[in-house]
Parts: C-alpha cells; sequence; structure tokens
C-alpha cells in the first residue's frame, strides 16, 4: 500500500488594518501563500474596503470590526482565530494627523499595541507576531542612514506613540519569549496610498491638472528628503521576519533618499509636464514650460509643526539575514503612481 502523504496544516494569520495599503498586499500575498486570512478594521473601513477590492481579494479573507482600544474585543478575536501569525498594521498612520488628535493616536498606536500583545500572550502564545513600527521613530536622530542601533528621537505624536509600540514588543519578546519582531519601514509607497499622504497628493494632483480637473498642486515643505519604497516589496519583508526561527527587529529601506521637489518632477515629466521652477523655501513654484501656466505653489500651512530635513535607512540587516532588498526604484515607483491616477481619472470621467 502506498504510504500516505501527510499535509501541511493550514497556517492561520490575523492582519489588523487589512483595509490599508499595507494590509491589502500582505494579505494577497499570504492568500497567495495558502493562508487562511482574518482581517480586522475600523466599522467605517468594513463596509467599504475598496483595497481589497482592487486586489480581487475581498470575498478570500474573512473581515472582522475591531476598535484597538477594546481589550475585551481584542482577547475575544485572538482566542476565536487562533492565529499562527499576527500582523499589526492597524492605527492611525498620518503624521500630520497626530498633532491634531495626539490622545487618540496614543491610544491606538501605542496603548493598542499593548492590548493585542497581551492577547496573544494569553490566548496564543505559540503565534508569531509582527508590530508595524515606522523610521518616523527617528525623528531628528544625529545618524544618517538610520539602523537598528540608531538612537531614537521623535519629533511628532505620531512618531512618539510608535516608539512606544516599539519598545512593548521588545519587551514581551524579552520578558515572556514571544515571537515578536518589529519591521522600521522606511516610506514605502503604491497606487493604494490614502490621498493623505504627499506622494499620492502628488501624483493624483497633477493628473487632474493634466486632465483640466484642478487649477494646481498646493504642498509643503519642498526640501524634505525621504527614503521611498514599493509597498509590494515590503510586506515581503514582513513576511520573512516571521519565517525567521529567532524573533528581531529590522530596518526595511531602499538606501536612497530623494526631496519632495524630486518626486514632483519626475511625476509631473511622467504626466507630460516639463516643469520650471521659482523661488525657494515658501516662495517656491513651478510652472509648465509648454504651457505657461503656474501648476505648483508652496503653501506655509501645510508645513509640519516639526519636521525632519532627511530619512534614509540602511536596510543591510535585512539583506543579510532575511535575503530581502527593495526592487522597485524610486524612478519606476513614481512612473508606477503617477499613470495609475492617470488611468483611475480617465475612468471615473
Amino acid at each position: 500500500m502506498a504510504k500516505r502523504l501527510s499535509q501541511r496544516p493550514v497556517r492561520r494569520a490575523l492582519i489588523t488594518g487589512i483595509a490599508g495599503q499595507d494590509g491589502a498586499y500582505l494579505a494577497r500575498l499570504l492568500l497567495q501563500r495558502g493562508y487562511e486570512v482574518y482581517g480586522t478594521t475600523r466599522q467605517a473601513a468594513a463596509q467599504e474596503p475598496w483595497r481589497l477590492e482592487a486586489l480581487g481579494i475581498v470575498g478570500k479573507v474573512k473581515l472582522s470590526a475591531l476598535d484597538l482600544a477594546d481589550a475585551r474585543g481584542v482577547e475575544e478575536l485572538i482566542a476565536e482565530v487562533r492565529p499562527h501569525e499576527v500582523y499589526n498594521l492597524a492605527g492611525l498612520s498620518q503624521v500630520s494627523r497626530s498633532f491634531g488628535e495626539p490622545v487618540e493616536t496614543g491610544n491606538v498606536d501605542a496603548l493598542g499595541v499593548s492590548r493585542l500583545l497581551e492577547a496573544v500572550r494569553l490566548r496564543a502564545p505559540e503565534a508569531r507576531y509582527y508590530q508595524a513600527s515606522s523610521s518616523e521613530m527617528y525623528g531628528r536622530a544625529g545618524e544618517i542612514p538610520q539602523r537598528e542601533s540608531t538612537a531614537f528621537h521623535p519629533v511628532s505624536p505620531y512618531a512618539v506613540a510608535k516608539l512606544y509600540a516599539h519598545w512593548i514588543t521588545v519587551t514581551y519578546r524579552d520578558a515572556y519569549g514571544l515571537h515578536a519582531s518589529s519591521g522600521i519601514l522606511f516610506n514605502h509607497e503604491s497606487p493604494l496610498r490614502g490621498l493623505e499622504f504627499v506622494t499620492r497628493k502628488i501624483t493624483d494632483g497633477l493628473a487632474r491638472i493634466r486632465l483640466g480637473l484642478q487649477e494646481r498642486l498646493e504642498l509643503g515643505n519642498l526640501a524634505a528628503r525621504r527614503d521611498w519604497g514599493y509597498a509590494e516589496d515590503y510586506v515581503l519583508g514582513m513576511w520573512l521576519m516571521l519565517q525567521q526561527e529567532r524573533a528581531d527587529d529590522y530596518v526595511l529601506a531602499t538606501g536612497r533618499a530623494h526631496s519632495v521637489q524630486d518626486f514632483v518632477d519626475l511625476a509631473a515629466a511622467a504626466l507630460g509636464f516639463d516643469l520650471a521652477w521659482e523661488g525657494e523655501g515658501t516662495g517656491a513654484r513651478a510652472f509648465d514650460r509648454r504651457s505657461g501656466r503656474q501648476v505648483v505653489a508652496v503653501s506655509p500651512r501645510l508645513y509640519r509643526p516639526l519636521d525632519i530635513d532627511e530619512v534614509r535607512g540602511d536596510p543591510g540587516k535585512a539583506r543579510r539575514q532575511l535575503g530581502w532588498q527593495a526592487e522597485v526604484k524610486f524612478e519606476t515607483l513614481v512612473e508606477i503612481l503617477a499613470q495609475a491616477d492617470l488611468r483611475r481619472l480617465k475612468q471615473a470621467a
């Protein structure tokens, strides 16, 4: 009689914040790897998971509404799902918004992580846990590029909350032996990024101007330099962290930084503009050489109360230990976003 082949049991993954950019891409990645995927959203987002729909997976994941401020609800969900892997991507993710809502940001992005880790410790201690840390935690760090050993110096309520979440994850790993890893992700974008983020604001705004739907694009600090990568590359790094024998913390970044103005120039070129700049700082503005019309203006009201001059990561540890690197280059990323927004607006017309 032929020997019966044993089948590997289906792994269950829980993704908080599954309706966001990273959550949607991660859900698709896990489904492709044969996972049973559960996801949580805020109540409003649960009614319109447009990113899951865009990726064609909305009916393939099991969705639940969850508030990370509800400790009992968090524990009950962990007990019900009994996940093998937990990816915590939920939270308020806008730096500018955090200045207006610092208490809510701390309650969700900081204390919400404590509630989730405690639920995992009590109800699923064998589960592997991923915490979405952020390069914003480095703030005005005295070292460029920033790496895992760089001292943190946060300069926004969002970054402070993320720093608490990062260190409580390390504490649960050390104190209770949880397989808990943090990914310190630098800026990563995609066509699924929300319009509240400067990258999509730029590409959507310029596409609207190209189609005659908007007069001009208003921006804040054009000189800010960021390490921008592609979101699909980064969710692979999250998954790789939880496949390691030992939990640890990793920087995911491209290792290259570009200014907001660089992003504008590339996006404009991808959409058929030829920009000429005049002035500096809050007086800067850009004109299209072909038409002579003003395309970009700088508004002082769009500056952050505290900003960071340059953020650039060193992904060396992730490359050595995870075999991970960012594949999509900056120039390609901007082209992808610009063309996606142009197509979206044409289809909606």
